[in-house]
């Protein structure tokens, strides 16, 4: 989505403004933005990083739902005595109690239980968002300036989809891809891959 809105107004930028110089023999790349991202190795490891603390957060609510099913167990386990007909009043009056206690106590577990996954999971949400416009950033800085350095006039996203979802750039006559130079310049520091399982 982050992508896409930042494709959409680099291209209505560079539409209106290419008649400007359209006279001089202009020099044009194109470069695919997404494949950039999708395989820059910082990409992966957010993705990797998201991944992990989602699932933290996954155990925590199962341990939590544990809780209130042991919870549920008692309910009936009291619903059971409370239906026995040789109970004193006396009794089932504690039992009762006992059982709306356990209700109420069950009730404000779920609800704790639903704020922590809504707070949690918003917080990785934006945390990711955050991450992810960071990387787009500095591709695009990189982009631009391999612009500057190579002397590019324009550099456009070939991976950009109009609302439409039809690509804005349906053809370009000598432009130079530059996507495999850039993601090689990208992945130069990328950690040696391991093995699963340790071996």
């Amino acid at each position: 989505m982050i992508l896409r809105q930042l494709t959409i107004a680099a291209a209505g930028f560079l539409i209106f403004a290419l008649p400007a110089v359209a006279q001089d023999k202009l020099k044009i790349a194109t470069v695919d933005m997404q494949t950039l991202f999708k395989q820059y190795h910082r990409t992966n490891a957010a993705q990797k990083e998201i991944n992990v603390e989602r699932a933290k957060i996954q155990q925590n609510n199962n341990e939590r739902l544990e809780a209130i099913r042991g919870l549920e167990d008692e309910l009936q386990g009291l619903r059971k005595q409370l239906d026995d007909p040789s109970l004193s009043d006396k009794r089932k009056q504690e039992l009762f109690k006992d059982f709306q206690m356990k209700t109420q106590e069950g009730v404000a577990l779920d609800r704790e239980r639903r704020e922590f996954l809504q707070r949690r999971n918003t917080a990785l949400n934006e945390k990711m968002v955050q991450k992810m416009r960071g990387i787009l950033e500095e591709i695009r800085k990189l982009v631009e300036d391999r612009a500057k350095s190579d002397d590019y006039d324009y550099v456009f996203d070939k991976s950009g989809l109009s609302t439409s979802q039809v690509p804005f750039l349906l053809y370009t006559k000598d432009a130079t891809d530059i996507t495999g130079a850039l993601l090689e310049l990208l992945n130069k520091d990328a950690p040696a891959p391991t093995t699963e399982g340790g071996e």
